[in-house]
């Protein structure tokens, strides 16, 4: 980067952390260092959910994704506004009411501490995870504009996010979560405009988002139903229902967000705020990446994307031949292009058919010679690395270290809030049942401590996120793996009062077994794993709680 980008990042970053600081003073007990004393504004937790959601790896590799596979990622969040309805009606009242710090808490009030005690560490493994891969995004971006491997970056990202976290509690997260999506959305403005504005100038914005149509990256909608198709309109408002149920309802990074309101009423209006922002805010994401990739159709891109790889290969043996065929693809895909955009100026129907066939061959070609070059670093995946190539190389001075900002803004969001929340669990739903008598003061600096224990978990786990293709895509399929189990224990405790501790115990761990089958030897998309998930846990439950004949653990369910 250049001077002036380092002074923008740098300016970004130390008013981020000053002021979330200062609007955190006086955090001096664990009320206020966990749930900011209840006394935030609708507002603020609106965009403090969203902000920790809206991750390093929404903006590094959600691109990336439209990029290599269109825009139909988008139907993955056509569930969420259902989801927040329903979670508005049921899950916030009843947290608020039973004053509860965690989820996890209200569970042993309706069953028992057994099953408090599994879930929260079925959270605990599931976040934990997430906040490994969460951590890995932004040493993307760093060993990219830095030349630092992966490894130094991840050090030093977490080291900042831990002094951070641990400082100023759920309050300085919140506030300064406010201010980093505000210059998020900044962003995302300056970077659509900024690869629209680069393209050729006789093609216009409407050729290039026709020419992304004709690429197959506007394919926002797929309604063909296809259990192993992971992006349709099925599984997005099936399967991606009971995703933001379980992420929003039952996950302790998001609960403790709207736990945080002022009142009932304020924390429904944070949740339905994000019910009406979230899919424009992913699909202009999206379209982002969509103009991206008909940038490249007339910018030569490099072969592989990650620099590294890139460089590795330009030695290796067999480069030339796949460069020279590459090169070659890309021409006749730009000759193409142009050709489509004179013919659908022209209104010529049949050159236009013409055109998309050729450039569609000349896609085919470029991409094969793409994975041979690929097959050359020993299979690596660099869709995590497209956007941040445009980026640096293509962006002015000063906006090259905003993008970074906004990247690191949204890094400090998810993983301060994920580690929190990490760390709320484990003195609240752990450690106090072990120590039960204990000062308050104590259980402050016992969620201080947790804070720094898994800000280093995170660190020890991002190390894998190499090895996980794209990120947008693994952080969720993580997720997935855990909430059908979360979520069916929640269903268990707020609509079904024939479910008993014995039940909704031994129906989370069949939920998860299922899960894992699923996802070990079937090729069922991920989506509906939290489908399966939830499904088994309340059958099993009800067959377990009919068996026993009891009615234990029943609790609040009837005030409820």
């Amino acid at each position: 980067m250049r001077p002036l980008d380092w002074i923008v990042l740098a300016a970004w970053l130390l008013f981020t952390i000053v002021y979330g600081l200062y609007r955190a003073r006086g955090a001096q007990t664990t009320q206020a260092y966990l749930l900011a004393s209840k006394t935030m504004p609708w507002y603020a937790m609106g965009l403090s959910i969203m902000a920790t959601q809206a991750s390093a790896i929404t903006f590094i590799s959600t691109t990336g994704q439209s990029y290599v596979d269109g825009m139909r990622f988008v139907q993955f969040y056509f569930g969420l506004p259902l989801a927040m309805i329903v979670i508005s009606m049921t899950a916030v009242p009843l947290f608020h009411r039973a004053n509860v710090y965690t989820a996890y808490e209200y569970l042993e009030k309706r069953f028992d501490q057994r099953t408090r005690l599994l879930v929260s560490i079925v959270f605990l493994i599931s976040r934990g995870l997430g906040a490994g891969i969460a951590l890995y995004a932004p040493s993307v971006v760093l060993s990219i504009v830095l030349g630092f491997s992966e490894t130094a970056t991840t050090l030093i990202m977490g080291i900042v996010v831990i002094l951070y976290t641990t400082m100023g509690g759920v309050k300085a997260i919140t506030w300064s979560d406010v201010q980093q999506m505000v210059l998020i959305f900044a962003g995302l403005v300056i970077a659509l405009f900024l690869a629209i504005s680069s393209l050729p100038s006789n093609v216009s914005f409407a050729d290039a988002v026709s020419i992304a149509g004709a690429a197959g990256r506007l394919n926002a909608v797929v309604t063909t139903f296809d259990w192993n198709d992971r992006y349709n309109l099925w599984s997005g408002l099936i399967g991606g229902m009971f995703l933001a149920l379980a992420y929003f309802g039952t996950d302790q990074s998001q609960v403790q967000r709207y736990l945080t309101g002022k009142s009932i009423a304020q924390s429904r209006l944070s949740l339905i705020f994000n019910a009406g922002a979230k899919i424009p805010m992913q699909f202009f994401i999206l379209f982002i990446g969509a103009m991206v990739f008909v940038f490249y159709v007339f910018e030569m891109p490099p072969v592989v994307f990650q620099p590294v790889d890139q460089r590795k290969i330009e030695s290796h043996a067999g480069y030339g031949d796949v460069q020279s065929r590459f090169q070659q693809a890309h021409e006749q895909r730009k000759n193409a292009a142009f050709s489509f955009v004179d013919a659908r100026r022209g209104r010529d129907e049949a050159k236009q058919k013409d055109a998309v066939a050729r450039y569609r061959a000349a896609q085919k070609d470029l991409d094969g010679a793409r994975n041979d070059a690929m097959k050359l670093t020993g299979g690596g995946n660099d869709t995590n690395y497209i956007f941040l190539n445009f980026v640096v190389h293509h962006f002015p001075a000063g906006l090259v270290g905003l993008v970074v900002a906004v990247i690191f803004a949204a890094a400090m969001s998810t993983i301060s809030g994920e580690v929190n929340s990490l760390a709320t669990v484990t003195v609240m739903d752990l450690y106090r049942q072990v120590k039960p008598d204990a000062t308050d003061t104590h259980y402050l600096m016992a969620s201080r401590a947790a804070t720094v224990f898994w800000g280093a978990y995170a660190v020890a786990f991002a190390g894998f996120g190499r090895y996980l293709g794209s990120l947008i895509e693994a952080v969720n399929i993580v997720g997935s793996l855990f909430y059908g189990g979360m979520l069916g224990v929640f269903v268990l405790a707020f609509f079904v009062k024939r479910a008993n501790a014995s039940g909704a115990f031994w129906g989370v761990l069949a939920g998860e077994v299922a899960i894992f089958s699923c996802f070990l030897f079937t090729s069922i998309s991920f989506l509906w794993y939290n489908v399966i998930g939830c499904a088994v846990v309340v059958l099993v439950a009800l067959l377990v709680s009919r068996q026993n004949g009891d009615r234990d653990g029943q609790g609040i369910a009837a005030a409820a």
